[in-house]
């Protein structure tokens, strides 16, 4: 196997792990340099990965590495050869953008993203010998937010409200940055946030995971997400008439996640359709936390909640201001 641009184990001469494309086998959208500016292309070559170090990380692809599947794509929890955990996510060729310059732009858009509260991308490989394509992310030990939602009285997994209070603020500052400009970064939407999407790390710091996915993928399997986000809630009414994802689209999926956290359940709707007056603290607050959060930050949290996932765009709040109400919370319970 050649390695262009890398020494012979597949890695950077600063010896920070890679992953590489499979080149034995032809599929590398950078052999046309036409596609990319030379600093682009410096920054996707940064993020290569060797099929084999992906193979031997998930002892290859064993089901005991699983760690869940969508419908397009499965994902294994790996350890690379310096030690680092990490997720794995494998998904078909077919699932891709057919289009090498516009794979090659989504590509570049993944790499350029990054913030505390976004789960960060450390690589890539593509195979044509497996049909496959891999992006290999840092791991979440302490698993996604769905997980912590309808938990059975008891449960020694019940997230306390300072660590609730903790992981909507870090939504919302996800969020806010997709939605910046920094940078060489354009401004994002994520057009498909959910529970299952907020990893939980080692500090019960949330991470939102496939921020910019869809911008590898083909329509057919962005519209597939569309309607799962729908089925479960997440989905902004509006897209119904119009059709497309705007930033109030998120912020009306993080309107849920604020439900879902409060109330510590996955099924909401019918709190977004109750108005803030028709709701006392029992109607919303978790049983579990036993009366320990603090009254004025639980009333704050769900009337952004209700502003969030009001039927009218218009009257949405930018994220970005949802961060600045937020910054009042300060939960030390």
């Amino acid at each position: 196997m050649s390695e262009t641009g890398l020494n012979a184990k597949g890695r950077k001469n600063n010896g920070s792990p890679l992953a590489s494309f499979e080149y034995s086998n032809g599929w590398d959208p950078l052999s046309d340099n036409r596609n990319l500016s030379i600093f682009d292309q410096e920054v996707i070559q940064s993020f290569r990965f060797n099929l084999e170090e992906v193979e031997t990380a998930t002892q290859y692809f064993s089901e005991v590495n699983l760690l869940g599947r969508s419908s397009f794509s499965a994902t294994y929890k790996g350890i690379l050869r310096d030690g680092s955990a990490v997720a794995i996510k494998r998904f078909s060729k077919t699932s891709c953008r057919s289009e090498e310059p516009e794979f090659l732009k989504g590509l570049n858009m993944l790499a350029s993203l990054k913030h505390e509260n976004l789960a960060r991308l450390r690589g890539f490989c593509c195979s044509r010998g497996r049909g496959e394509c891999f992006l290999i992310y840092d791991y979440a030990p302490n698993g996604n937010l769905l997980s912590y939602l309808d938990l059975k009285d008891g449960d020694t997994h019940v997230l306390d409200w300072s660590t609730r209070v903790s992981i909507a603020k870090g939504i919302a500052k996800g969020i806010a940055y997709l939605h910046s400009y920094k940078g060489n970064k354009p401004a994002l939407i994520h057009q498909n946030i959910s529970a299952e999407k907020v990893l939980i790390d080692q500090r019960y710091s949330p991470l939102l995971a496939n921020s910019g996915l869809h911008t590898l993928l083909t329509n057919d399997i962005v519209f597939s997400a569309v309607k799962d986000s729908a089925a479960m809630g997440y989905l902004a009414p509006e897209y119904t008439t119009t059709g497309r994802f705007t930033e109030k689209s998120d912020v009306y999926a993080f309107g849920v996640l604020v439900f879902q956290i409060l109330s510590g359940k996955q099924e909401v709707r019918s709190l977004v359709k109750l108005g803030t007056e028709a709701c006392r603290f029992h109607d919303y607050i978790d049983p579990n936390l036993q009366g320990k959060f603090f009254e004025y930050e639980a009333t704050k949290l769900a009337r952004i909640a209700w502003l969030c996932t009001h039927e009218s765009p218009i009257e949405r709040p930018s994220v970005e201001a949802v961060v600045h109400e937020l910054g009042n919370c300060s939960s030390c319970l």
